[in-house]
């Protein structure tokens, strides 16, 4: 795992859960959109980062979709599966430029950050139901 989603896993994980699954389903929305800019703005300078832009973002949404929460239209995945889910989707976009060989870019920054902030949002969210 890079050193930067590192950082902010150490950094998040004894945090409160501040996160509610309203507001964590809005952040998923804006890293999902922002996976799908970036493919579009990636694709004539450089296919590899756009495509892996797009990969990350589809399954990011169907993810959502499919997800028990505000955000979601289909109950096929719990709430507390998709933090997990979230967990691995944030492994993949941190080792996705080395994957597919353009870790040598700076689009490989962009990866790294929507690693770092689907990492945060995970472990800052309140996947336990309040009693």
């Amino acid at each position: 795992m890079p050193v930067i989603t590192s950082a902010v896993d150490s950094l998040t994980r004894r945090l409160p859960k501040v996160i509610s699954p309203q507001a964590h389903a809005i952040a998923d929305y804006l890293v999902i959109g922002s996976f799908f800019v970036a493919g579009i703005l990636y694709w004539r300078r450089n296919r590899r980062a756009a495509i892996g832009a797009l990969v990350c973002g589809g399954a990011g949404l169907a993810v959502n979709l499919a997800t028990d929460y505000p955000g979601g239209r289909y109950s096929l995945v719990d709430f507390k599966d998709h933090g997990k889910i979230d967990v691995g989707l944030a492994a993949v976009a941190a080792t996705l430029p080395e994957f597919m060989s353009f870790s040598e870019t700076r689009e490989r920054r962009f990866f790294l950050i929507e690693a770092a902030a689907i990492t945060a949002a995970a472990n800052l969210t309140a996947f336990d139901p309040i009693p």
